[in-house]
């Protein structure tokens, strides 16, 4: 069976709006003052260890428009990979070996968990909502940067239901990073 790993920048106050410094968002870029070689290290261990990337259009879009030009350990795994992409609106994915998803997201997700191996997902705000409010997510990876923004989008979405997670890792490094990894109750 297949595993759902959210595995999220996010600041001190939730916010994971533009860490690696989208346009639009008057922080964006917030990670660089914090990202050494152990934490770029931690993410190639993640991504080592996926078979797969599920993603959101927009952060499909993003990374599409990044990786495909870069080399290297970490580029060349993400660039193989299959890379499953959740959008009613995308057509012709360029980047190589991705797939789109038009139907249901449950369904869909489900459908993936069944073979074996970890699925990453990654930044895509909305898919993760998705995701959350259907309990597919396996574990939550939040890699909690030491600052406040004050303001962007969060991780969490408003609701009224309650979610209890199971803090089952802790790593702290130098910079003051910690990823917490979380299952739910």
């Amino acid at each position: 069976m297949g595993k759902i790993v959210v595995t999220e920048f996010v600041s001190l106050d939730g916010v994971m709006e533009a860490p690696g410094g989208e346009p639009g968002y008057r922080h964006g870029g917030w990670v660089r003052d914090f990202m050494g070689a152990d934490e770029a290290n931690f993410k190639l261990g993640e991504i080592r260890d996926a078979r797969a990337h599920l993603l959101g259009r927009v952060t499909y879009e993003s990374f599409a428009g990044a990786w495909p030009t870069r080399t290297g350990e970490f580029a060349d795994k993400i660039n193989a990979m299959p890379k499953f992409v959740v959008s009613r609106t995308l057509r012709d994915p360029t980047w190589n070996n991705t797939h789109v998803l038009r139907g249901d997201v449950a369904r869909e997700v489900t459908q993936l968990k069944r073979e074996d191996g970890v699925i990453l997902v990654a930044g895509s705000r909305m898919l993760v909502h998705a995701l959350l409010e259907h309990r597919l997510v396996d574990e939550l990876r939040l890699m909690v940067f030491p600052v406040v923004l004050g303001s962007g989008r969060r991780i969490f979405p408003e609701t009224t239901r309650k979610t209890v997670l199971r803090l089952t890792d802790l790593h702290r490094f130098n910079s003051g990073v910690i990823v917490q990894t979380y299952i739910a109750v």
